[in-house]
């Protein structure tokens, strides 16, 4: 191990505390997309109290917020979130379906950590940037709304990483390594068809079927999924059916549709086919159709350089240091899971099946993990900087992702050492390019090179703007 390693990693620990009960308090508020207003607040008030120079209010998003530390040098980014998610409310550490009481809205991905585990790195490169008088820079930008929001696309357009070198972020996961760098690219967008409402009875022949129409695009959709990519993916949720009552031709219909492809432009060709589906299911009922981008983002661009600083910094550190009680604990949880949740989790990871119940090793960079490929607003920020990723072991092995097992650990004693140990991943990465200009030179040169064959398009059309109270 090297000594600045060390220091760094001292750093993190000696401010720990405070940001493992930030992540608690996350985690016992839990907001949606661009609804995170105590969450951000409460954000901003650590960023203030740690010394950084805050700026709220980030490309006009009340619940974006970025501190900043350092003068001169290179400007590293360190990313956080900490929306939650509907329909995950769950009590803490308890390994059975036990809602709280309230909205039902649950931290079922992580972001109270994911937030956190991002300020305790930026807070210790602050504080090893002035212990050692060194110049560079260090930014937390705190994100809303990375689930269906895209507020880190509306960022980007807007300007807020135009000086940034480098870009550094994490998720939680059941183990330990850089993420590969792999993701779709993704719009939401809702369709409103409008019709003629009429008694369904007595005049039905006066009437336009809106939830008609909607229905006839869904059967559009599902017989086109057989001629478009296989890694592509459509998902759809009814908005508004038109009303309960069956004795009323439905006026008015809305229909999300979530459409998902490899990059950008096969997203374009996607999207293009789905809207004619539209205009054919409006057609046939003689309704109109109407729509709205609601979000849209990129997908993932690696970086080998940052990639390979991180990597360094995962082995040299080992895994997180998990104890025969966090064991015990996650062995309750996956005994609420099925064989097969565990078996998908390893082979996500690209690692051969182990009989362990939380993470005891890093990915090694030769990993070759199955292709199950979610999105990320991360993505845009990676056509716009070089950015990288480390998954980081919060849970018990075989957790599905978005479920109410990963809302019940997201405040244990296991999360808690999780949340440390990628904290002390990203400030490592951050201090490696800060020692070292040739890691930020080389990041550069292949992020340049990447843009000169494939130029950044933002996949936001003109006039989008965030969905600010608008339910996601």
């Amino acid at each position: 191990m090297t000594q600045n390693t060390d220091e760094i990693w001292r750093l993190v620990e000696a401010n720990q505390q405070p940001m493992i009960e930030l992540s608690d308090r996350i985690w016992g508020m839990p907001e949606l997309c661009y609804n995170e207003h105590r969450s951000c607040a409460e954000h901003t008030a650590a960023l203030h109290e740690a010394g950084f120079r805050v700026t709220g209010n980030v490309a006009e998003i009340p619940t974006a917020v970025m501190g900043e530390a350092g003068e001169g040098g290179p400007i590293i980014a360190i990313l956080g979130e900490y929306d939650a998610l509907p329909g995950l409310s769950q009590e803490a550490d308890v390994a059975e379906p036990r809602p709280l009481p309230g909205d039902g809205t649950g931290h079922g991905c992580g972001h109270n950590l994911l937030g956190t585990a991002a300020m305790l790195a930026a807070i210790a490169v602050k504080d090893y940037l002035a212990a050692n008088n060194l110049p560079g820079r260090v930014r937390y930008y705190g994100c809303p709304a990375e689930e269906g929001g895209a507020a880190k696309g509306f960022m980007v357009r807007e300007g807020a990483f135009d000086d940034v070198d480098i870009a550094i972020s994490w998720h939680p996961s059941a183990f330990s390594g850089v993420m590969e760098p792999v993701s779709l690219a993704n719009t939401r967008i809702d369709f409103t068809f409008i019709g003629r409402s009429s008694h369904a009875a007595a005049a039905p022949h006066l009437g336009r079927s809106a939830l008609d129409a909607v229905e006839l695009m869904n059967v559009g959709v599902n017989y086109m999924r057989e001629h478009m990519p296989s890694d592509a993916r459509v998902h759809y949720a009814y908005l508004d059916a038109g009303g309960v009552a069956p004795n009323v031709v439905q006026g008015r219909a809305v229909v999300r549709y979530l459409i998902r492809a490899r990059d950008v432009l096969e997203l374009n060709r996607l999207v293009a086919r789905v809207r004619k589906i539209a205009d054919g299911a409006a057609l046939m009922t003689e309704t109109t159709v109407s729509t709205q981008v609601i979000s849209a983002v990129s997908n993932l661009m690696g970086n080998k350089p940052l990639e390979a600083a991180m990597q360094a910094n995962l082995e040299r550190l080992g895994p997180p240091p998990f104890d025969d009680a966090d064991r015990e604990v996650a062995k309750k949880f996956q005994a609420t899971l099925s064989a097969e949740d565990i078996s998908a989790s390893w082979r996500r990871a690209g690692v051969p099946e182990r009989d362990v119940p939380l993470c005891d090793a890093v990915i090694p960079v030769d990993a070759k993990p199955e292709k199950m490929i979610g999105s990320t607003d991360v993505g845009d920020v990676s056509w716009k900087v070089p950015t990288v990723q480390a998954r980081g072991a919060t849970y018990a092995i075989g957790t599905p992702g978005h479920s109410w097992q990963l809302t019940a650990q997201g405040k244990n004693a296991a999360s808690h050492k999780g949340l440390v140990h990628v904290a002390k991943v990203m400030a490592g990465t951050a201090v490696d390019a800060l020692l070292k200009p040739e890691v930020i030179a080389a990041a550069k040169a292949e992020h340049a090179a990447k843009m000169a064959k494939t130029p950044y398009v933002c996949p936001l059309p003109e006039g989008a703007k965030p969905a600010l109270g608008m339910s996601l």
